[in-house]
């Protein structure tokens, strides 16, 4: 039988993207919220949507568009041009954004994103008609019936899908408890978060890249983190480039300052191997993502060649993966993302892991508000910093009415309840729910 078939939907709740009024704990009820006759009541899940809002904003062209080396990139035929910078005035750019809302009979609401296309078309298809009339305070048992409703649920897209939802369900619950995610996760660890600067799209040009980086650090910022450009594909030029990157950074930067760089996995572990030779002497704090992730045995062969820390985890799915990665003993960060790695749920669980090998996790900048209550309420020891894409986070959260702020690289403690995510109407031009 579909699963569609095992429940109906119950109900709908309005579109209005603002959270709904909070549920305070009861105390003539055994301090159950909700709770009735001494038995507590399931906030029961009564909508599932996918919201899309459109907008437009002004932007600089021409500028911040450097491309980084990509897997394809081996292929003459994408490998794009030599960049360089071009400004141009201004020009108006369309941007869309996806929110997942679950709303419940009482009129709470959790909200979550931006998410991915992928994990909007999975909640939709695969989850929507699944979560109607669960308890959404029954967490642990959600992610788990999630996680066993499909053979594929281990990884990719679907695993994305169980992360949106689950990041929505604490935004929620956090609303009916009246407390930021991260005084329900354990917290707070601390006041405030560090970041290191991530340069994506910034021009790799020698000079460009002294400029930028010398505007990273007057902002505060004690670690930088930038994309090489060239892979196998592009000879020893582009190796050369990639090795000069390096030394420009160190020189501009003086011997006290964190530098990281990132292969998007557009590398080999030969081609590492390589690099790590030549740029030893320059102290790079890591390289990430060297080849692709489940390449396990290419990361530990330069794990064992070289003292340059190696990152990956941006694309892993779920603690065992990142288990068998860290008994390799491959890894010194862990960079799990809780948009795709399985949402907050599955974060904290594979700190845990990290914790057992005294690794750090560090996660993914892809988005900051999952990642950021989960580091406020873990020890420092093992989620020590946060990853600030500078160029993305211009207008990653357009449309939200209070984004979250990074000043002089750190960003302190929130204090609205669930993720404080509020959408400002007059930057929506037009929005439709994904039927």
């Amino acid at each position: 039988m579909d699963r569609r078939g095992f429940l109906s939907t119950v109900g709908a709740s309005s579109l209005a993207l603002t959270p709904g009024a909070v549920a305070q704990p009861a105390s003539q009820n055994n301090g159950v919220p909700g709770a009735g006759a001494g038995k507590a009541a399931p906030l029961k899940i009564s909508s599932v949507d996918i919201i899309e809002l459109h907008g437009s904003y002004e932007a600089e062209q021409g500028v911040d568009r450097q491309f980084e080396v990509t897997p394809l990139a081996v292929y003459e035929e994408y490998q794009p041009p030599e960049y360089v910078e071009k400004p141009g005035g201004k020009r108006m750019v369309n941007t869309t954004a996806l929110y997942l809302q679950i709303g419940t009979a009482g009129g709470l609401e959790g909200l979550y994103g931006p998410i991915d296309k992928e994990a909007a078309t999975v909640v939709r298809d695969e989850l929507k008609h699944f979560l109607i009339g669960k308890d959404a305070l029954a967490g642990e048992m959600l992610w788990d019936q999630m996680y066993r409703s499909d053979r594929h649920s281990r990884e990719g897209h679907f695993l994305m899908g169980i992360s949106a939802v689950d990041n929505a369900l604490w935004d929620l619950r956090a609303k009916y408890y009246g407390v930021p995610v991260w005084r329900l996760l354990g917290g707070p660890s601390r006041n405030e978060i560090e970041y290191y600067a991530s340069a994506l799209g910034s021009s790799l040009q020698p000079d460009a890249v002294r400029k930028r980086a010398t505007q990273l650090k007057d902002m505060g910022f004690r670690y930088q983190k930038w994309f090489m450009g060239y892979g196998p594909g592009s000879g020893e030029e582009g190796m050369h480039k990639n090795v000069e990157l390096v030394r420009i950074l160190r020189e501009t930067l003086g011997e006290d300052y964190e530098i990281m760089f990132d292969a998007f996995s557009g590398w080999d572990s030969n081609y590492a191997k390589e690099w790590t030779i030549r740029v030893e002497k320059y102290r790079p704090k890591w390289i990430e993502e060297l080849t692709h992730p489940e390449k396990l045995d290419g990361f530990a062969a330069v794990s064992r060649s070289t003292t340059i820390p190696l990152a990956s985890g941006e694309h892993f799915y779920g603690r065992w993966e990142v288990e068998r990665n860290l008994r390799s003993g491959a890894l010194s960060v862990v960079q799990a993302d809780p948009e795709w790695c399985g949402g907050v749920s599955e974060l904290i669980k594979i700190g845990t892991v990290a914790s057992l090998h005294d690794v750090h996790v560090i996660p993914h900048g892809h988005s900051l508000r999952a990642a950021a209550h989960a580091i406020f309420s873990q020890s420092p020891m093992t989620f020590p910093l946060g990853e600030y894409l500078v160029l993305k986070m211009r207008e990653y959260h357009y449309f939200e009415a209070d984004p979250p702020v990074v000043e002089r690289a750190r960003m302190k403690l929130p204090t609205a309840p669930g993720f404080g995510i509020r959408i400002d109407e007059s930057k929506v031009q037009q929005r439709r729910t994904w039927a």
